[in-house]
């Protein structure tokens, strides 16, 4: 019935100019209360992955490191995009590729590939425990850049604690 008045008073000529983007996003839009149910079940479920593929640790059996670092590395992914959730994803992938976290955003991305190529690919353990660890401060690093000053607190916080 929409269609027809559209068709009637003119208006489907614009609509067709909007774009399919235009359309998928008006289309797809949250409310408020499903965006923040969207961002807790997703974050939850990426720490729930961190910390079973945390578990796989303390086995001895062959695939223990294989599935610890896919886990934990899903679990790391899980939460990065809980937050699309809140913004939506274009905003989300527009500011995690801003100047500000250019860096930050590679060194996450850098360090989850390494974390799966070392357990997956190259099979040494304990780099891929500390690519995780990397993984983990780099994601760190990079939620600081949404709090104002954060990385400047930490930063001084740091040179504080090295120079006494």
């Amino acid at each position: 019935m929409d269609k027809l008045k559209r068709v009637l008073n003119g208006k489907e000529e614009e609509d067709d100019q909007q774009g399919i983007v235009t359309q998928i996003y008006d289309g797809s839009t949250l409310s408020w209360s499903t965006r923040l149910k969207g961002f807790i079940a997703c974050f939850v479920i990426g720490c729930l992955l961190s910390v079973l593929g945390s578990f796989f640790l303390f086995f001895t059996f062959g695939t223990a490191l294989s599935l610890f670092a896919i886990f934990y590395t899903l679990g790391s992914i899980c939460g990065l995009m809980s937050t699309m959730f809140l913004m939506g994803p274009v905003k989300q992938l527009k500011n995690m590729f801003k100047e500000k976290r250019l860096i930050a955003t590679g060194l996450v991305f850098l360090f989850l590939a390494l974390t799966l190529c070392a357990a997956l690919w190259w099979n040494i353990a304990i780099l891929a425990i500390i690519f995780c660890i990397c993984q983990f401060l780099a994601l760190i690093w990079y939620s600081l850049s949404y709090i104002p000053y954060a990385r400047d607190a930490v930063t001084k916080c740091f040179q504080g604690c090295l120079n006494c």
